[in-house]
């Protein structure tokens, strides 16, 4: 890790994505933080234009700065989709500065837009880890876990319906059983065990008053 001056606002630190460029300083808004530098390549040598790495910054069309060397500091300043810095590119004088957009207080991580072509090609494929993305993904998996957990709940709630539903209907199935069979039973009762509604024994009529002894009628 390349040695850097006190006087200098920021400093290497671990960051989510290996190292990076920590503020040690109050920055203000507008303020050049760092240069970004490095050997000159010139992409009409087909040599220099062979040049593949991941610290490679274009000025224009022919020439490329390559900030891979170790001297160069701001090679450490990650990406962030939502930065508190922007590259400031002096094409003319093939120059490129770290510029703070916001005010950047002490222990804040120093970031920058890698811009679109760089991100399609190094970020896009493992998934961008800036605190902002970060945010995003944190704020998916937490609506994903509530939807869950909503679907769960009212998955639960049917299945208890349903089983009260059952449990309902299963009572009054109960129920009327029970009332068929009370029905039954006391119809039995009646007919077997009390005497109510057993036939009568055939035979004469017998009225009450009207019947006369055999010797009455002889006497008649």
């Amino acid at each position: 890790m390349p040695s850097i001056s006190p006087n200098k606002p920021y400093r290497v630190g671990r960051s989510r994505t290996g190292l990076g460029l920590f503020a040690t300083k109050p920055i203000k808004k507008g303020s050049r933080i760092i240069r970004y530098f490095g050997p000159l390549l010139d992409s009409k040598k087909k040599e220099e234009d062979e040049i593949e790495n991941k610290y490679l910054f274009e000025l224009t069309n022919r020439w490329t700065i390559d900030g891979s060397i170790r001297e160069n500091v701001a090679r450490y300043i990650n990406h962030s989709c939502k930065p508190n810095s922007e590259s400031d590119v002096k094409p003319r004088k093939r120059k490129i500065y770290i510029r703070a957009v916001k005010n950047i207080e002490p222990g804040e991580e120093i970031n920058y837009d890698y811009g679109t072509d760089y991100f399609k090609a190094y970020l896009k494929p493992i998934g961008c880890k800036c605190d902002s993305c970060e945010k995003k993904r944190k704020k998916k998996r937490a609506e994903a876990r509530a939807e869950r957990l909503r679907l769960k709940e009212k998955a639960e709630r049917k299945a208890k319906r349903k089983a009260e539903k059952v449990a309902k209907e299963k009572a009054k199935a109960q129920d009327k059983a029970k009332e068929k069979a009370k029905k039954k039973n006391g119809k039995a009762n009646g007919k077997y065990l009390n005497g109510s509604g057993r036939p009568k024994p055939a035979g004469k009529k017998v009225v009450a008053g009207k019947r006369k002894s055999s010797a009455t009628s002889l006497h008649a």
